[in-house]
């Protein structure tokens, strides 16, 4: 099949980036999603080695030291996310082209390691009043870690047009249909489950 491709998916919280990434898993058999790891704990409903690779805090800050990552961020105070390289090298070896679903500070700094052979696509809401609405209905946050959400979204929807698609999540039927489309255009040989 050749050198694989990178797909990066990056949005604010609560644009509905991690169900686009799913969908895209599922309709393609050529995908393989990159675990991101944090130092965050758990949330109930999330598998180890599945949803991320959980870390401690300092298990992450060594990784840091030891340049393991291809990317890192403190994406809140002590909270920390990145992509390890031995994960994408592992699906590289596989001959999978690779899904990312990352925040957009990781995305650009993805985008430039591997310039044309990534396509970056932000994933916006319709508006960011139907940001804030969705993060205070999903209720996985109290209520000062949703306003440090909402800031941080704020701050991302600015990022909206540094990448090479920008993908309106309004009706999810529709930009689950465009998605597919950015990913069949970008890879041409792209196979279908």
């Amino acid at each position: 099949m050749g050198k694989g491709k990178l797909i990066i998916i990056t949005a604010p919280s609560g644009a509905g980036k991690t169900t686009i990434v799913r969908h895209l898993l599922q309709k393609y058999e050529d995908l393989a999603f990159s675990v991101s790891a944090t130092n965050r704990k758990a949330r109930a409903h999330e598998k180890e080695g599945e949803d991320y690779y959980f870390l401690s805090t300092k298990e992450f800050r060594d990784k840091i030291k030891e340049e393991e990552f291809l990317e890192w961020e403190e994406v809140y105070d002590e909270q920390y996310y990145g992509t390890l390289k031995s994960e994408v090298e592992r699906l590289l070896e596989q001959g999978k082209h690779i899904v990312f679903d990352i925040e957009v500070k990781g995305a650009t700094n993805i985008k430039n390691h591997y310039k044309e052979e990534a396509l970056a696509i932000f994933v916006s809401p319709p508006s960011i009043q139907i940001l804030l609405d969705r993060l205070q209905k999903r209720k996985t946050e109290d209520a000062k870690s949703l306003r440090k959400r909402i800031r941080r979204a704020k701050m991302e929807m600015q990022y909206e047009n540094s990448f090479d698609q920008v993908l309106v999540n309004d009706l999810l039927e529709v930009a689950l249909e465009e998605a597919e489309q950015m990913i069949e255009t970008f890879i041409k040989d792209i196979k279908v489950v």
